[in-house]
């Protein structure tokens, strides 16, 4: 459940960086920039993106603008970052028990 994000990726002139451009915006018109190493301490979509980026170890650093994703490379290779930004907003993937109306409900009411 949840939809998957589509993108166009694109290099950059300058080599190291690649661009991901999204069907979405992700940070309305704020910018965000996140770099490896530093903690990211929101809940944003953003922030979470970021979180599951860097995760990957292949970026050092990458700057979030609207639906506009800049990622600077750690290394030469950014596989499985589409994959990554494809899956933000996939909530229950195989394998996950997917809650009925009434444990929802319950959660709520709680």
């Amino acid at each position: 459940m949840g939809q998957p994000v589509t993108f166009l990726r694109t290099s950059s002139p300058r080599s190291g960086l690649v661009r991901f451009e999204l069907n979405r915006t992700i940070t309305g018109m704020g910018h965000e920039r996140y770099r490896a190493g530093e903690e990211i301490l929101g809940d944003r979509p953003s922030d979470e993106l970021a979180r599951r980026m860097l995760a990957t170890g292949r970026l050092s650093s990458l700057h979030i603008h609207g639906s506009v994703i800049t990622a600077e490379l750690a290394g030469a290779d950014d596989s499985g970052l589409g994959d990554v930004i494809a899956s933000l907003y996939t909530y229950y993937v195989p394998g996950v028990e997917i809650p009925s109306d009434e444990e929802l409900i319950a959660l709520v009411e709680g």
